[in-house]
């Protein structure tokens, strides 16, 4: 799974990078700069995790969780901030979206989406948090 971690995390850097090249095509640039640091931030937090996998001590069922909770986060994060972009919903990002709207229907849609998975990663990090905790006995 390491090796998987960071081969994702390069692909989400890689995205990243390519949709900084399409920022000002998107219905809302200043959210299309979001999308692009968030994605390229994303590809380097799963390259983080990847390098310190071998330190999450987790049970087998937990661990695969983790992973999918990662990359279920990661890569729907990041396609939801370039569904806002190209929407121009403002909702669930009043700061990059001010001065735009959308459809009662596109609002609800990338507010759900970034909800869903923003509580994804927080559950991941939770996890490797606790994969991470001290040995018994060491501090």
């Amino acid at each position: 799974m390491k090796r998987r971690c960071v081969w994702h995390g390069l692909f989400l850097f890689i995205l990243g990078l390519v949709s900084g090249m399409f920022v000002q095509s998107m219905t809302n640039p200043r959210m299309g700069l979001t999308t692009h640091v968030g994605t390229v931030l994303n590809g380097t937090f799963l390259l983080a995790i990847g390098a310190a996998w071998d330190q999450v001590r987790l049970e087998p069922g937990a661990e695969r969780a983790t992973f999918w909770l990662l990359l279920f986060g990661s890569y729907g994060g990041c396609a939801s901030l370039l569904l806002a972009a190209v929407l121009g919903t403002r909702n669930a990002t009043p700061i990059a979206g001010a001065g735009y709207g959308a459809s009662a229907a596109s609002e609800a849609l990338v507010t759900a989406s970034l909800s869903v998975t923003a509580l994804a990663l927080l559950v991941a990090c939770a996890a490797l948090l606790w994969g991470l905790r001290a040995e018994p006995g060491r501090v």
